[in-house]
């Protein structure tokens, strides 16, 4: 029998009950089976679980959904270093996550937490039949990035009141669909759609802001942004595009503490 700790983090948020829940799990001295991390994932039922393990001077991260190993994820990694700072011990400002995307930095400057991740390449493209049929608003613009759509709209009440049919979403060769649109109170608003990654609606998505904030910072003509992730639970985000890559920066709350108990041999 095998012991983890396992912490749930709210990411992004600005109180308990807000931003968006993570699981953290920290690994002894190898990864597990995939199909053990998997399983632990699908057990959490959250949208991402986050397995940290520490090898020589380094740690690495890896991210699954209840369905699926993702290549980046933004709340579980903000999550991540909350936990190594606030629980583990961490003595540095900055960690740096060895990930599948690459080298991923979290700076910690009090209780702000800022990730720096490579930023995303969106194109324009068509507004297809298949694309209008997912949601009950039609888009004016849709772009395309490495994994998701990128749906604009004209206003943030529009993001609000958007209906989405997950079924024809879950058939996009994507892992998801960003909308998003101007807002009232902060510079720009979204939501994210993944029942592709088994994550019908996510409350907030720190991978989707390197999408949205380059093309903000075109549209806005800066490079500073605050955003507001419009879920039932709302997350609350600070962009800055510095090119090649984007920093995204929130706060972090550990909702709880706890073990996970692990049997390879049954």
């Amino acid at each position: 029998m095998e012991t983890f700790k396992l912490y749930q983090v709210d990411a992004f948020s600005r109180g308990p009950f807000t931003g968006n829940p993570a699981a953290v799990c920290i690994l002894h001295n190898n990864w597990l089976p995939d199909q053990t991390l998997q399983a632990i994932a699908m057990e959490n039922n959250l949208s991402e679980t986050a397995f940290l393990l520490h090898t020589g001077n380094q740690w690495h991260i890896r991210w699954f959904t209840p369905n699926v190993e993702v290549d980046l994820c933004g709340h579980a990694t903000l999550a991540s270093a909350h936990v190594l700072f606030k629980h583990e011990g961490f003595p540095e400002k900055q960690i740096i996550f060895q990930s599948k995307s690459g080298e991923l930095y979290v700076t910690m400057n009090g209780d702000l937490l800022t990730l720096n991740f490579p930023a995303d390449t969106v194109e324009s493209c068509p507004v297809t039949p298949e694309l209008e049929q997912c949601f009950n608003f039609q888009p004016v613009e849709v772009f395309k990035g490495k994994t998701d759509y990128m749906l604009i709209f004209e206003n943030e009440d529009k993001i609000t009141g958007i209906i989405p049919d997950f079924g024809k979403i879950e058939k996009l060769p994507m892992r998801g669909v960003i909308v998003t649109a101007p807002g009232k109170t902060v510079d720009f608003v979204s939501r994210f759609f993944g029942p592709q990654s088994g994550v019908p609606e996510d409350p907030v998505t720190g991978s989707a802001h390197t999408s949205l904030t380059p093309y903000w910072s075109r549209r806005l003509k800066k490079t500073e942004h605050t955003a507001m992730q419009l879920s039932a639970r709302k997350g609350w985000l600070f962009c800055r595009d510095l090119c090649e890559r984007i920093e995204i920066s929130g706060k972090a709350l550990t909702f709880f503490v706890g073990e996970v108990f692990i049997d390879q041999t049954s």
